[in-house]
């Protein structure tokens, strides 16, 4: 992956575990999800800078491969990049790996839309905003 960074890393605990011993589906959901935050964080989305502007982030797709199973006790990292920045859209990626196995366990590519949270609806980036958003992008 290219100009992909750190922003997760955690452990599998057992309640993570499914009846099989790995770790269940809606934990990497989970585990994704606080991925994106740092990665909005990195680039610019901030908690704050949404809520003064009165926006917000929606994920509107999402593909996910499962590649390795996690077993309680592992230890992982996601290391993420931005893929595309449209006027009201990005694309980026995620991967999980096992770091003890150095092996990849799950990616998953997510769209996510800029909303007014007014009027409900997707709206543009600020255009200074994705520009800046546009100078992450993966290479």
């Amino acid at each position: 992956m290219t100009d992909s960074f750190p922003t997760y890393r955690g452990a599998v605990y057992p309640w993570h575990c499914d009846h099989m011993g790995h770790m269940n589906v809606m934990h990497y959901a989970g585990k994704f999800d606080e991925a994106t935050w740092n990665l909005f964080h990195h680039v610019g989305l901030t908690r704050a800078r949404l809520a003064e502007a009165g926006r917000g982030m929606a994920a509107v797709d999402q593909h996910i491969v499962y590649e390795r199973e996690l077993p309680a006790g592992a230890v992982i990292e996601v290391s993420s990049r931005l893929i595309e920045v449209r006027e009201k859209l990005i694309v980026f990626e995620h991967v999980m790996k096992d770091i003890e196995m150095q092996a990849v366990a799950a990616r998953t590519t997510l769209k996510a839309v800029h909303l007014d949270l007014v009027q409900r609806r997707a709206c543009a980036f600020d255009p200074a905003r994705a520009e800046d958003m546009r100078g992450h992008l993966s290479r």
